[in-house]
């Protein structure tokens, strides 16, 4: 169902003040397209100091309840832990607010597979904060992969580390019933998204091995599987780094794509080709705002989830018995 446009300023409240709240926080109020009118966080002092800092007058709420049940808001960004999604969403949806959720969408299965029958049946927007969907290289290589001219995808191969660890200390993110799965759930999740974003390939079964490292939750996690369509792949989350990398190679039947520095390459017969990038990046607060405002395309819609959620559930399954494991059994 087409969504009755928004006419500027969309009056949002952002709810979750923390690391990942602080970018949207910024996004939003450079847009003029927006207007920050509540912030939402357990700690005052934490709402109040994005009130000084992103939208002087908005309103200070340290329970999500609290939330003004009228048409003072448009819409909800929600940057809060994993296990309150499902019931923020769900609540967002019954006052009639448009919904954008930082990933994961929802904690299980059953909650991801409810939403998005409830997206299905229409009601406001509903768009998960998967940021590399927006990014300008990927579009490119998604069009790349998609537009048949190499062939059929034969294997893919990603690596990914990042200084996370010390980062979580004492947070939710090293709390197993909010963040399960640890640096592949939470900073991987990006990555795991944009497989199936890239390809339209669904997982079939993987074998993976995971390390905390001291943590509570997984640091490290190596996984082999398999795609659908014959499409092998391997995967490294390395959440305890001491400098970022992120690469990544799919490999067609006639050509190799590599993804390297933030520069794309094609492989042909031994030789790199650079591929220039043309488009203009994006982010999920600017589309979530095309989309009220415009109404183009929900860029990240609530069925993206499953596929993610069916993948990590199998890794962590298989991390904890030592065997391949079937996707979304």
């Amino acid at each position: 169902m087409r969504q009755k446009l928004l006419t500027p300023p969309v009056k949002i409240a952002l709810v979750g003040c923390g690391q990942i709240g602080r970018l949207h926080a910024e996004r939003l109020s450079r847009d003029d397209r927006a207007k920050l009118v509540a912030f939402c966080d357990p700690v005052r002092e934490t709402a109040v100091e994005f009130l000084d800092r992103y939208q002087s007058g908005a309103a200070v709420y340290t329970d999500f309840g609290e939330l003004p049940d009228d048409e003072s808001l448009d819409a909800v960004v929600l940057c809060t832990p994993t296990l309150l999604h499902y019931e923020q969403v769900s609540t967002c949806w019954k006052r009639g607010w448009h919904v954008l959720c930082e990933k994961p969408l929802a904690e299980s299965r059953a909650h991801i597979k409810d939403l998005i029958a409830a997206a299905d049946a229409g009601g406001p927007l509903l768009s998960i904060a998967y940021q590399r969907r927006h990014w300008a290289i990927y579009e490119t290589l998604r069009r790349e992969l998609q537009s048949g001219a190499w062939g059929p995808l034969r294997t893919i191969t990603l690596d990914m580390a990042e200084r996370w660890q010390p980062t979580i200390g004492g947070r939710w993110r090293d709390d197993p019933r909010h963040n399960p799965g640890g640096f592949l759930s939470d900073a991987g999740s990006h990555k795991v998204d944009l497989l199936f974003y890239l390809t339209g390939l669904v997982p079939e079964e993987v074998f993976a091995v995971s390390e905390n490292h001291g943590s509570r939750v997984d640091i490290v996690t190596s996984i082999v599987g398999r795609l659908s369509g014959g499409v092998t792949l391997s995967m490294n989350f390395i959440g305890n780094s001491e400098h970022w990398h992120e690469e990544l190679h799919v490999y067609c039947e006639r050509a190799d794509f590599i993804v390297r520095d933030s520069r794309l390459w094609r492989a042909e017969a031994n030789e790199l080709h650079e591929i220039a990038i043309t488009d203009t990046c994006s982010d999920p607060d600017r589309r979530f705002l095309d989309c009220l405002t415009q109404g183009v395309e929900n860029p990240a819609p609530a069925e993206c989830a499953l596929p993610v959620s069916d993948f990590t559930d199998a890794v962590l399954r298989s991390a904890k018995t030592g065997q391949v494991v079937r996707c979304g059994h």
